[in-house]
Order: C-alpha cells, then sequence, then structure tokens
C-alpha cells in the first residue's frame, strides 16, 4: 500500500506536449546557401601576380595546381607564390620546407624579364637543392 500512496515511478509526472526532435530544416537551407555562396566566391579569389608568359609552340603541359611556383615579373620582382622574395631570394628557397621535401620548383617569369633575372632565380634554386627545375609558358596550339 505504501507503493501506491507514494506514487511509484512515473506517477504524478506529466509529460508536457514539446517535441524531442530538432527541425533540421532550416539548417539544411542555411548549408546550401552557404554552399552556393562559397561556390560563387571562390573562383574570385584566385588572384596572383600578372606576368604575360611568352608564347611558344609546344604542348600543353599537365600543371599540377599545388605544385610550387617561382614568378618573375616584368621589373624582376621574385615572387615564391603570392609573397615577394625578391630581396631574400637565396635564402627564402633554402629555407623553404616544402621546396626542401619536393626537391621541385617551376619558374614562371613574365616574357619582357632580362635573361639574367631568370639565370639568377634559376641559380638560387639549385644552390638550393632543386632537382626538378621546370618553366611555365603560355602554348601555342600545335597544328
Amino acid at each position: 500500500m505504501a507503493m501506491a500512496a507514494g506514487g511509484g515511478a512515473g506517477r504524478g509526472r506529466r509529460r508536457l506536449g514539446g517535441l524531442n526532435e530538432i527541425n533540421v530544416t532550416p539548417l539544411i537551407d542555411v548549408m546550401l546557401v552557404l554552399l552556393v555562396i562559397f561556390m560563387v566566391t571562390a573562383p574570385l579569389l584566385t588572384t596572383g601576380v600578372q606576368v604575360e608568359l611568352p608564347k611558344v609552340k609546344s604542348a600543353p603541359m599537365q600543371m599540377d595546381d599545388a605544385k610550387l611556383l617561382v614568378i618573375i615579373t616584368a621589373d624582376e620582382h621574385v615572387y615564391l607564390g603570392k609573397d615577394e622574395i625578391t630581396q631574400a631570394l637565396d635564402d627564402k628557397l633554402r629555407t623553404n620546407a616544402r621546396l626542401q621535401e619536393e626537391k621541385e620548383l617551376y619558374v614562371q617569369a613574365d616574357e619582357n624579364v632580362k635573361y639574367g633575372a631568370v639565370l639568377r632565380v634559376m641559380a638560387a634554386a639549385r644552390a638550393a637543392g632543386v632537382e626538378k627545375l621546370g618553366m611555365i609558358t603560355d602554348p601555342m596550339v600545335v597544328k
């Protein structure tokens, strides 16, 4: 009888009318809007150093976007990716961890840059331990 008078487990508790489930539809809507925004803005963020590449007759090279790239502008400024390294070219190449690991570098020089500037970059790359050095051009379609 004591159990009946005491209410027992679960007696006296009333279940409130709220749902225990979360409505994920608004979350999915927000995620889809963010996805569309990122898809539209991502190509706009890929700005780099503009150089006029020499045009030569060659087959297009399959260039992986993830390759390490040194850019030489017409006014002989040198960039490693987007960072200018003109003043500390040798040190920046020697201390770049990715370059030391991959031992691969691609040079993209403006067609109006002096030959000596390109050679200085190539010599600094070789001194930094680069084993594979490529030159990037603007290929003309070979017919």
